[in-house]
């Protein structure tokens, strides 16, 4: 099965950048700015075309990291879900969602290793 991995955040160089550093050792990346935009692409794409993980930031317009990863558990239970925040104290706001949190900054490598691990898959794709 293929790997895609879904990057969410609202800040465009920082999720641009994850996107073009995950490239380089999964098979599918994508990046989108807005939550209500990634629920309506993992909704399309559970069936089709799933994601593997999700990376999601915790502030956002619109619908915050909290209110995002509420909303997806309702369809998609079991998907990994990275937080990155650069408030260490909302991890509280995650309880019971089955989320791996980590704040920033968050080397790259860090990154990719923890998406490995989560994938259970191994890393080896470059460009």
């Amino acid at each position: 099965m293929q790997t895609h991995i879904l990057v969410v955040d609202d800040n465009l160089v920082q999720g641009a950048t994850r996107k073009t550093i995950l490239s380089l050792y999964f098979e599918e990346v994508t990046h989108t700015q807005e939550a209500v935009k990634a629920l309506e692409l993992l909704r399309k794409s559970a069936t089709t075309h799933p994601i593997s993980l999700i990376i999601t930031d915790h502030l956002m317009p619109e619908m915050n990291g909290p209110e995002f990863v509420r909303e997806l558990r309702t369809f998609l239970p079991n998907t990994p879900v990275i937080v990155l925040s650069g408030l260490a104290e909302v991890n509280d706001e995650y309880a019971g969602l089955d989320i791996v949190f980590r704040s920033k900054p968050f080397a790259p490598d860090a990154l990719v290793s923890l998406c490995q691990e989560l994938l259970q898959t191994p890393v080896g794709r470059t460009a």
